[in-house]
């Protein structure tokens, strides 16, 4: 049976075209050499189970993998050293997630799709732990998050706000009357723009991800306001999930199939691209995390007929 779930979203990623910029390298996965002796290597592609329709990823500590499920809200937990793994909490139809991330207090935090809404898991045992409800206006996407040493801050890709649950000393989860919405003005209001991936800067701005127009944009995280960061006319086109680290931002970009590695300078005002990658083995990649010096990331493959039988799975690239 054919799963047709995500009409809108399949809408908002039809297919584009895909412009590579001369030295754009074809993936290779990492592979690391074994010596005599030598540890095994951890495995280059990891299969999920088929069916499963991911969208998010987090790396926990020791290697441990998250992957939500964008078709029922489903999460499966494995470990990047050997490849295996299982489903931490079952899929229930209705309640879609899309990005997801991990703290420092082993909780896993949800952004629930359609559901305008977050949820919060204890990543050892699945457990419920809280649920943070954002909005009932129609047609809402809470789609990634990041998370700060005060606040959780999710973008919503329908509509030009972030959501904010703010934290309690030593990260005590707030009560649910906590949460509230930050309206964005200049660039990130910018209608249709399909906010995504959201990570921090060292200077507590915030960095988001603008699919369909291809920018990234700087928000101040107590008024909204936000600028352009310079990438020097390039396009990320398809920005879906990022990945910070340090000076080094990772782009993931859809339907372009595309991995691409941006140097900010010292300012995090401009950019500039030092790496493309793409090849076969990314199918419409969504998200990513590091782990050591490798970047996992994750096929949806939303360009693909959804079904029981449709294969889905996690790629190792060097970092």
């Amino acid at each position: 049976m054919r799963v047709s779930r995500f009409p809108m979203l399949l809408r908002l990623v039809a297919a584009a075209t895909v412009l590579t910029l001369p030295g754009t390298a074809v993936l290779t996965p990492v592979e690391p050499a074994a010596a005599a002796g030598a540890v095994r290597p951890f495995p280059s592609r990891i299969p999920l189970p088929d069916g499963f329709t991911p969208e998010g990823l987090t790396v926990g500590r020791g290697g441990t993998v998250y992957v939500t499920s964008i078709l029922d809200g489903a999460v499966w937990r494995g470990d990047l050293r050997t490849g295996r793994g299982e489903v931490l909490i079952p899929g229930v139809p209705g309640t879609d997630k899309a990005g997801v991330k991990l703290d420092r207090s082993g909780r896993l935090w949800t952004a629930d799709f359609s559901g305008g809404a977050a949820s919060v898991y204890d990543a050892r045992t699945g457990a419920l732990l809280a649920r943070y409800r954002f909005t009932d206006r129609p047609g809402s996407l809470v789609n990634d998050l990041v998370i700060t040493e005060r606040a959780v801050y999710f973008t919503d890709s329908a509509r030009p706000v972030l959501y904010v649950v703010p934290l309690g000393p030593g990260g005590r989860l707030p009560a649910a009357s906590a949460v509230r919405e930050l309206p964005l003005t200049g660039p990130a209001a910018v209608p249709d723009a399909y906010h995504n991936g959201i990570v921090a800067l060292p200077d507590g701005d915030l960095l988001v991800a603008q699919m369909l127009p291809g920018r990234l944009v700087r928000v101040d995280p107590v008024t909204g306001a936000s600028r352009l960061v310079d990438l020097g006319g390039y396009s990320v086109e398809r920005a879906d999930g990022l990945v910070r680290r340090g000076h080094t931002l990772w782009v993931v970009r859809n339907l372009t199939n595309m991995v691409v590695e941006i140097r900010l300078d010292p300012t995090f005002t401009r950019g500039t691209v030092t790496h493309e990658t793409t090849g076969p083995e990314l199918r419409v990649p969504t998200t990513a995390d590091l782990f050591g010096n490798a970047l996992y990331v994750v096929n949806a493959r939303f360009d693909t007929d959804q079904t029981p039988e449709t294969d889905y799975d996690i790629i190792r690239l060097p970092a």
